[in-house]
């Protein structure tokens, strides 16, 4: 099986794959006037920064346009949980840097990208 599914859909394997957790604290979370800390955690959501190295045109393309959507369900391995889980994510900013552009040799430097949980 694939290691990513993008809406039930396998995408090439990536480079990197990074795994976060994030804390989500309420609006009354803060530090009061004797210097401790209410954090007030209200979820935890997970954070994946995924990259390709040197994909071609083609590559390139089929992996943005997965990717694409304004809100995507993805199913990866959770290192919260040791097992494979299906959430929804939204994507953030994307960046593919041209590595060569010649005649026969036509590649990007990485398209790389975060997923943040919905």
């Amino acid at each position: 099986m694939a290691m990513i599914l993008v809406d039930g859909v396998a995408v090439k394997t990536p480079s990197s794959f990074s795994w976060g957790l994030q804390d989500v604290s309420g609006n009354d979370s803060g530090r009061t006037q004797d210097t401790i800390m209410h954090k007030n955690r209200i979820a935890q959501k997970r954070q994946i920064s995924l990259s390709w190295t040197a994909p071609t045109p083609q590559e390139a393309a089929a992996i943005l346009q997965a990717f694409n959507p304004e809100y995507i369900r993805i199913t990866y391995p959770d290192a919260m949980s040791g097992a494979e889980e299906t959430r929804t994510f939204y994507v953030g900013d994307r960046s593919a840097p041209v590595k060569v552009w010649n005649i026969g040799n036509k590649r990007y430097e990485s398209v790389a990208f975060e997923l943040m949980e919905r």
